[in-house]
């Protein structure tokens, strides 16, 4: 009798499955939410540039200056924004300040 308790295939682990998965899901998914909002907060920037929407622009703002470099980057990120514009190179905020 104690070893028949003891069998893990006695009891029927599918069947508890179905009957826990959302009430365990609901406060995760809910802590989730959560923390995306926190990490996507920004304060918002009175100086225009590319977003930072979770980093990518950030990564986005570095590749043009790479790709491009910094003459045709600087153009172009003042010919769409301003002549202030607020930019990411190497994962710091940079300011491009021309006329």
């Amino acid at each position: 009798m104690v070893l028949e308790t003891l069998n893990p295939m006695h009891y029927n682990i599918t069947s508890l499955v179905p009957d826990t998965m959302p009430v365990a899901t609901v406060p995760i998914l809910i802590l989730m939410c959560f923390l995306f909002l926190m990490w996507n907060h920004e304060e918002t920037s009175s100086i225009p540039g590319p977003g930072y929407c979770m980093g990518i622009g950030p990564l986005i703002s570095h590749g043009r200056f790479l790709w491009m470099g910094v003459g045709n980057a600087c153009n172009y990120y003042n010919k769409t924004y301003g002549e202030f514009v607020r930019v990411w190179i190497g994962g710091e905020e940079t300011f491009i300040i021309s006329k």
